[in-house]
């Protein structure tokens, strides 16, 4: 069942290449979301059968495949990647209803977004470690080509410089993934988190430095974070939303799967410093948004600092602060997916994406109100407003990890603040005050690209009401993560003041 989520999708791509070449681009765009409408049906189908007390992989699938290399296609779901699953799902067909009808060449363009939600999906689902390496690195040309040929005047050296810093970043993974196996003696290249017991202590240092330098390239954390404002810039809407809302989300699991998991004993070693870097990022990442006035850009710097929160509340390691962690990449992804969304409506109608120029776009009679009041509402998101779904992981990762890092959960609860002050100015300067003459007569926004940001919109606020619906899948799964290692669970074992949970289950 669990192929099914990355064939589907490259079954798909392959129906679009082999297309006769007279079909119209209009089949190309119903056929892409038709395979991706397939996916995510086959995905909340999954979710309807999971079981959510079993801690687990469920789903599993395991066959042979290059076994003098230690190659196996093993495949398992349990309830850390489930939720990322369909994220990607959902997100990618988000950014295919975000697509313009008239995007050129769109025979390529469809079979290249395929392609990279069955690489995502073969990466959360894969249970052995070269198998996800590959998947891990499928995503990566795709990527790279969308951004460069369908991206804006920089595009040639926002591709490239993305290129380099993924590969590095896959380079790094795949020498830490040959150390474990070759020091640990293994035959094969099988996710077994028993690995490490027997390493010393530094070589487990040392190699989960490596995934961390790697994975930390990828979400991205300060300061290996430089080639994201360019990659967001440079790329069209319907790739930032897939890039912020599902590709960051590849580092953040991998940091939890590859770091957390394999590595409980280094990880206790280096959480205090992994505190520290958390704060860096989120405060970089917040005071370096406040300075732009690209709009995309500010975006762009947001990201950065919310992926320092996962971060934090990885290196608390307490069962509160994971489920905080699942929380916050679902919560950034339909956030995030969101504002890019919406800002890309704003450039498509007034041709900028400049705060200092925009103005008054909140006007009813000749502006932009419904987008303008989306905005708002993915902004308050964001801020972290009770009520959406920004507030509940947020909550989870500061309740979490002040039990363990009390200074730098303070710390980093300054960038909270912090993302109310540059979004308030984004919103003040381009939706509030008079409607400038240049913008006075704005095309109307049709129906078709409302759709996709309302349908994430109305998500945002479900999941902020209603949060036991992902909690449901999570907390089991994220608890169960530290049980199995007490030189992690000593100082994040839950106590009569601080439950495991604060969500009812339903």
């Amino acid at each position: 069942m669990l192929s099914t989520l990355i064939w589907i999708p490259i079954l798909g791509a392959i129906v679009i290449g082999l297309l006769p070449g007279s079909i119209s681009d209009q089949s190309l765009r119903r056929t892409a979301i038709a395979t991706v409408s397939i996916a995510l049906a086959v995905s909340l189908w999954i979710a309807t059968q999971f079981d959510v007390i079993n801690i687990g992989l469920q789903f599993q699938e395991d066959l042979p495949w290059l076994e003098p290399l230690g190659l196996t296609y093993r495949l398992g779901l349990d309830g850390l990647s489930l939720p990322l699953i369909v994220l990607n799902c959902f997100l990618t067909l988000i950014a295919l209803f975000s697509t313009p009808p008239a995007v050129q060449r769109p025979r390529l363009y469809y079979l290249l977004i395929l392609v990279i939600n069955a690489a995502v999906a073969g990466a959360f689902l894969a249970h052995n470690l070269l198998l996800f390496f590959l998947f891990y690195e499928l995503e990566l040309i795709p990527l790279y080509l969308l951004i460069g040929i369908w991206g804006g005047a920089k595009r040639g050296y926002a591709s490239t410089k993305f290129l380099i810093y993924t590969a590095v970043s896959g380079i790094l993974i795949l020498i830490a993934f040959l150390g474990l196996t070759w020091l640990s003696g293994a035959t094969s290249f099988e996710y077994n988190p028993a690995l490490t017991e027997a390493l010393p202590l530094t070589s487990q240092v040392i190699l989960l430095g490596a995934i961390l330098i790697g994975f930390g390239i990828k979400i991205p954390l300060f300061p290996l974070h430089t080639w994201l404002p360019d990659a967001h810039v440079e790329a069209s809407t319907p790739i930032s939303v897939l890039l912020a809302g599902v590709l960051l989300k590849l580092g953040t699991y991998g940091l939890l799967r590859f770091g957390l998991q394999l590595f409980p004993q280094a990880w206790a070693v280096l959480a205090p410093y992994l505190a520290i870097w958390a704060v860096v990022s989120v405060l970089f990442g917040a005071f370096t948004a406040i300075a732009q006035t690209d709009m995309k850009k500010m975006v762009a710097y947001s990201s950065v600092g919310h992926m320092g929160f996962i971060l934090l509340a990885a290196a608390a390691a307490t069962p509160l602060s994971l489920l905080g962690c699942v929380f916050q990449m679902v919560s950034h992804g339909l956030i995030s997916a969101l504002l890019f969304a919406l800002v890309g409506v704003v450039y498509t109608k007034t041709g900028t994406r400049d705060i200092t120029v925009l103005k008054g776009l909140l006007t009813p009679e000749r502006g932009l109100p419904i987008v303008g009041s989306l905005m708002i509402l993915g902004v308050m998101a964001s801020a972290g407003i009770p009520g959406m779904v920004g507030f509940i992981s947020e909550f989870l990762i500061f309740r979490g990890s002040f039990i363990a890092f009390p200074v730098q959960t303070l710390l980093s609860m300054i960038g909270t603040g912090l993302t109310a002050v540059y979004f308030l100015l984004l919103v003040n300067r381009t939706f509030f005050g008079r409607l400038p003459d240049q913008f006075a007569n704005l095309p109307p926004v049709s129906w078709s690209e409302r759709i996709p940001s309302i349908a994430v919109a109305v998500l945002i606020v479900l999941l902020g009401l209603q949060p036991s619906w992902l909690v449901h899948w999570t907390e089991t799964t994220t608890t169960a993560m530290l049980s199995e290692y007490p030189t992690i669970a000593v100082h994040s074992a839950p106590t009569q003041s601080h439950p495991v949970s604060v969500l009812p289950l339903e």
